[in-house]
């Protein structure tokens, strides 16, 4: 699979497919980007900061990470990280600005202020590119604290759900935590998808954000974990691919958009 993604060709309109991961404070968009990155140098590799469950955000500023290296080989794919949601209009990320930044109008490293961005920023891009756009926009959400989700948070999730529908970009949930939800999980995440509990997440995930449960996948971090386990690059990497067709389809159909566009004019 790691070999499939490196040599994953995409169209020559864009350098590489831009996936954004957001969710609430402490849900494991961190780890999930550090679990990424260490699937593919082959070791532990820790490269943002992660939450802890009773602090603020670490993520301050919009960032990119590539995934690979030159020394591991390069895949086309960048994930981008947002500060946390929370309650309240002035509380972590404000939904206005990931809305822009799915519409490709904020640039790498714009650090999030308790307003949203102006069209007088110079990290604001007036005239964005597909290159510059989202194409695959993740809600992460974890497991074992899904009821402990606030109403607040949830709706913040909705709003910023229904821009990208707006905007045609694909849409996938990511359940972390599973480890900490279900025994029979801890002792092999293999069997995440026979876990009763783990079926039950999803569905609740599913009611709670109107998302199909095929869009919904658990996965297991690496956290306190040092040497890396076969089982969790492998549900990982499963769940990365269908990340990727996503968001490789969205670009495959605007670039068809603007192909056709241009024929009629």
């Amino acid at each position: 699979m790691l070999a499939y993604l490196r040599r994953y060709r995409i169209c020559n309109e864009v350098t590489e497919l831009r996936i954004l991961l957001y969710g609430p404070v402490g849900a494991g968009k961190s780890s999930t980007i550090n679990t990424i990155k260490s699937i593919f140098e082959e070791r532990t590799f820790i490269t943002c900061l992660v939450s802890t469950e009773s602090t603020a955000s670490h993520t301050i500023d919009f960032q990119k990470f590539s995934i690979g290296s030159e020394k591991s080989g390069r895949a086309p794919i960048a994930f981008y990280d947002v500060m946390g949601l929370e309650e309240g209009q002035i509380q972590g990320v404000h939904t206005d600005d990931i809305i822009k930044a799915l519409k490709g109008n904020i640039r790498n490293g714009y650090k999030f202020q308790r307003t949203p961005i102006s069209e007088d920023s110079d990290y604001y891009i007036k005239d964005p590119t597909l290159n510059d756009k989202i194409h695959c926009l993740v809600s992460v959400l974890p497991a074992d604290k899904l009821r402990l989700t606030s109403d607040a948070v949830i709706d913040k999730m909705r709003i910023i759900r229904r821009a990208a529908t707006t905007l045609g970009i694909p849409q996938m949930v990511l359940l972390t935590r599973v480890d900490k939800t279900c025994e029979v999980v801890k002792e092999s995440v293999n069997k995440v998808y026979q876990s009763r509990k783990i079926k039950e997440k999803m569905q609740e995930c599913s009611n709670k954000l109107g998302v199909p449960m095929n869009c919904i996948f658990p996965v297991q971090n690496y956290f306190e974990e040092t040497q890396l386990r076969p089982d969790i690059n492998r549900l990982m990497l499963d769940t990365l691919i269908q990340l990727v067709h996503s968001a490789s389809d969205f670009v495959d159909r605007q670039t068809e958009d603007t192909g056709s566009q241009k024929l009629v004019e």
